[in-house]
């Protein structure tokens, strides 16, 4: 009898379980926004949470706070061409100085540029904001025939960070009209050297014309990063009293 009665107790406890985790709830859409997170979170701050941060606060300051560089104007990337995109090809030709690389051109791609840096002081944050990534800079040789496809797959993509020494023009449906290389077309048995990423070196962001690259120089060690590359400009600049500035000067232009 006391047998019969648990198992019909069991019975009942999981037919009241199974109807418990049923829902007559049904999803009839869903909604997005996006919160700004501003000083207006400032005006009551919480005391306890305060005192929590203030030690962790004051490590991150002072190592993202210093001052690397000013610039004459506010900077973003975009493309075809953008200030911050020039101003970050040109580091990398002029990176190559202290490895021994006369590069001939630089080639920064636009997805890996975070961050926009504001006109005035530019601090270590600002520039890790920009370039959080650990991509260290490359040298490598390409024949004029990949340089060419290089540049045609730069205007499918619609343009990507190119130095001051590269002349594109493109249509609106991403094909190349016209490539030059200091003033001059593309020959396509020279051999170029090229400044850029290791990311890009391998092939990624769609430039897989790097895949034909001979006489690879690419430094692994982690001062050899890209963000230090950019600092170290800004610091050489700064030091001689200097105001970094970049424009658009149609180094990549879109033809209907």
């Amino acid at each position: 009898m006391i047998q019969k009665k648990l198992l019909t107790a069991a019975i009942i406890g999981a037919a009241l379980l199974t109807c418990s985790c049923r829902s007559h709830y049904t999803l009839t859409g869903i909604e997005h926004t996006r919160i700004l997170v501003d000083n207006r979170y400032d005006a009551h701050p919480d005391a306890a949470a305060a005192a929590y941060m203030a030690p962790y606060k004051h490590v991150v300051d002072s190592t993202m706070s210093p001052v690397v560089g000013e610039l004459a104007r506010h900077m973003a990337a975009y493309r075809p061409e953008s200030e911050l995109s020039n101003l970050l090809a040109d580091i990398l030709v002029w990176g190559g100085k202290q490895y021994g690389e006369k590069p001939v051109f630089g080639v920064y791609n636009i997805g890996g540029i975070r961050a926009a840096l504001a006109r005035g002081k530019v601090t270590w944050g600002d520039v890790l904001d920009v370039a959080p990534f650990e991509n260290k800079i490359c040298f490598l040789t390409l024949k004029g025939k990949d340089v060419t496809r290089l540049f045609e797959q730069i205007a499918m993509r619609g343009g990507e960070g190119v130095s001051h020494s590269v002349n594109l023009v493109c249509t609106a449906d991403g094909k190349l009209k016209s490539a030059r290389i200091n003033g001059e077309p593309v020959d396509p048995e020279r051999a170029y050297r090229i400044a850029t990423l290791d990311y890009l070196a391998e092939g990624n962001d769609r430039l897989d014309a790097f895949l034909s690259k001979t006489e690879v120089n690419a430094p692994h060690e982690e001062l050899n990063n890209v963000r230090f590359i950019i600092m170290d400009y800004l610091k050489q600049q700064m030091a001689q009293g200097k105001i970094v500035d970049s424009q658009i000067e149609g180094r990549i232009i879109i033809e209907e």
